[in-house]
């Protein structure tokens, strides 16, 4: 299954070349537009896989809209621009873009890039997904932790003795452990 791309570029000629060479990558053209202006509802409503953006200087924003599309529609950006600046490059990064290039538009180096920034937005949102379990888990350790002193406060219980009874009331009701933690620690407030 190829990939759907949506181009955007203000430049027709120059629209048609990068067209032209993702088509003979292989990757399917869902849209192809030169105003960047509504980027957030082309997205929403083609769904590409990939959002490649060709202009020489995306203003503020558009970059705006690629830091939302970021938070609401996660996608691959492939951004070809002109701007050097060490600063814009930065704040494209920070507002999505997965792969930025300066060099100018090349046919044989589109595929490799697209792969490339494809690959490098799933290992991205992998990591992210792990880091968000990672956080759900360690605050819910707390919760379980803080329901354990409880016990071991009101209950004199010790540290072992707290914890399976917190295991054994999530067991015998069938819920989570920490779920019966923050009960408890609401019933103490």
């Amino acid at each position: 299954m190829s990939l759907g791309v949506m181009l955007v570029d203000r430049n027709a000629e120059r629209g048609q070349l990068l067209e032209q060479a993702l088509a003979d990558a292989g990757y399917r053209i869902i849209l192809r537009t030169s105003d960047d202006s509504n980027l957030i509802a082309d997205v929403a409503k083609h769904q590409p896989d990939v959002i490649v953006i060709d202009m020489e200087a995306p203003g503020r924003d558009t970059l705006e809209q690629m830091r939302e599309i970021g938070r609401n529609h996660p996608k691959p950006i492939i951004l070809f621009s002109d701007q050097r600046d060490s600063d814009y490059i930065r704040q494209a990064v920070q507002a999505g873009v997965s792969a930025y290039v300066v060099d100018g538009l090349q046919r044989e180096r589109v595929m490799p890039i697209v792969e490339v920034a494809v690959a490098r937005f799933a290992a991205f949102q992998t990591l992210k997904r792990e880091l968000d379990e990672t956080k759900i888990q360690l605050a819910d350790r707390k919760i379980i932790e803080k329901a354990k002193g409880i016990l071991i406060q009101k209950k004199h219980m010790n540290e072992d003795q707290a914890y399976q009874f917190l295991r054994n009331t999530a067991m015998s009701h069938n819920t989570k452990l920490v779920e019966v933690a923050r009960m408890l620690i609401s019933l103490e407030r």
